[in-house]
């Protein structure tokens, strides 16, 4: 299964991936995530990266897709793999397609009234990712996660200030994502405003249709 998940900052897409990683065994590859292995394993791609992220420039299109091709290339996607931030662009959807085929791509919608009250009450795990809310979505043990017990913790960026500015940047740049794979007939919009589980619900049931 290669999937690609698409929606706003905070429409749940981390959760979901995280779900649908478990069940089908496949791994979540984020351009962030992908930067900093690459990095870390000190690969040509990686250290190109490193040393444009380290002069503050932006590390183009071509970069990301050519780290993006040898990440795929790697034993854990022989099964498939799930796309979360990349494309954020046509550009690089376009790219990606001379890369690989995508069986299918998620948004998760979500309005942003809805987006702005749920990431200003955001807690997240930084060592698995797992993303929870304050006020609607506790831990089990307040400040603890409940996925690998690391101690949770608000993201310096989100406050509503910051926030509006990235969904300006998501409906600018992104969300024409939808037309170009609605036309190819592998878009399945899913409502993210209801619970987890209900979401989770549809999302697996999505991907078994």
């Amino acid at each position: 299964m290669k999937l690609i998940l698409l929606g706003a900052p905070g429409a749940g897409k981390g959760t979901q991936g995280i779900i649908i990683s478990d069940k089908y065994s496949i791994p979540i590859i984020s351009t962030g995530d992908m930067l900093r292995a690459a990095i870390r394993e000190g690969t040509e791609l990686g250290l190109h990266a490193k040393s444009l992220i380290d002069k503050g420039a932006l590390v183009p299109d071509a970069v990301i897709m050519a780290m993006l091709k040898e990440r795929l290339q790697k034993s854990d996607c022989s099964n498939g793999f799930i796309l979360d931030g990349v494309p954020r662009t046509i550009n690089q959807a376009e790219a990606l397609a001379e890369i690989t085929e995508i069986d299918k791509v998620l948004e998760i919608h979500v309005p942003d009234e809805f987006i702005i009250d749920r990431i200003t009450n955001r807690i997240v795990c930084p060592k698995c990712g797992a993303s929870y809310n304050a006020v609607s979505k506790r831990p089990r043990e307040e400040g603890i996660c409940d996925r690998c017990g690391s101690k949770l913790e608000a993201r310096a960026d989100d406050n509503k200030e910051t926030l509006l500015e990235r969904l300006s940047v998501y409906h600018k740049m992104t969300e024409p994502l939808k037309d170009f794979y609605a036309d190819q007939g592998k878009l399945v919009v899913i409502d993210g405003t209801e619970s987890v589980d209900d979401v989770t619900v549809k999302v697996l049931e999505t991907l078994r249709g």
